[in-house]
């Protein structure tokens, strides 16, 4: 890997989450501030952001996605700490590019006091998000087809933790938009963790359990194309044999004659 290739990961982590987090902040707190609305608007913008970068760094954006990777090793440790770090600097500039533009100054709407309903809601929807992340990963999902699922799952995680919490999932964005509190950095974390292992146990091909199990359906490849060919060869032999022998026997009878 290049420093470039390195730089362009990272560059695109930043971006992203800066992004998603403005995105965030100008819907959440418009006058159409809706749940439904703010999770379809959030889901588009990830999912063009997605098709945009996903092939430069993952289309991360969020911490927990990035833990709930490294758990199942498809990011490393490095590479997974350089990520968190600069998606949190991506949600602060967002933050502090709002508050420059608008003049306002972005208030804390977490709450003061912890909510296990809060934190459950955050855990049960990064749940959802992360799972069909998962499941777009192990069946090689991409271009369109991948960041359609990764907005989608955003989509639908929004509107499973709205019912008890601010629907962030996400701690970088969480900072970023000011919803900040541990129900927003732990809840995701722990759901993202629970997401992506869940599925690369049970419904991932090729995982230590399904082999274990006999679940894994073995490839099996049928010699088609040989068999026709060495059919072939040995028609083609007898066919030489018989017009050798075909040859010979013209031969034979005049010298009898003669």
């Amino acid at each position: 890997m290049t420093l470039r290739s390195k730089i362009a990961m990272l560059m695109a982590e930043f971006l992203g989450t800066a992004v998603l987090t403005t995105a965030v902040i100008n819907i959440s707190r418009s006058q159409i501030g809706i749940g439904y609305f703010v999770a379809i608007g959030v889901g588009l913008t990830l999912s063009v952001l997605a098709l945009g970068l996903v092939a430069t760094s993952g289309a991360h954006f969020n911490p927990a996605i990035t833990v709930g990777q490294w758990t199942i090793r498809k990011i490393g440790t490095l590479q997974a700490i350089a990520y968190i770090v600069v998606q949190f600097l991506g949600a602060i500039a967002a933050w502090r590019l709002n508050e420059y533009f608008t003049g306002t100054t972005l208030t804390n709407i977490a709450g003061k006091s912890f909510t296990w309903k809060v934190m459950l809601a955050e855990v049960l929807g990064t749940f959802v998000f992360t799972f069909i992340i998962a499941a777009a990963i192990y069946q090689g999902y991409k271009g369109g087809k991948l960041a359609a699922a990764i907005g989608g799952g955003l989509f639908l995680g929004i509107i499973v933790s709205t019912i008890a919490s601010n629907g962030i999932l996400n701690p970088a964005v969480a900072l970023g938009a000011q919803s900040w509190g541990r129900g927003y950095i732990f809840g995701p974390i722990i759901g993202a963790i629970l997401g992506f292992n869940l599925y690369a146990l049970l419904f991932a091909p090729e995982t230590p359990w399904a082999r274990a199990s006999g679940v894994v359906r073995k490839t099996v490849v049928v010699p088609s194309t040989p068999a026709p060919a060495t059919a072939k060869a040995s028609t083609t032999a007898k066919s030489s044999k018989t017009t050798k022998k075909a040859a010979k026997k013209p031969a034979r009878r005049s010298s009898k004659r003669s």
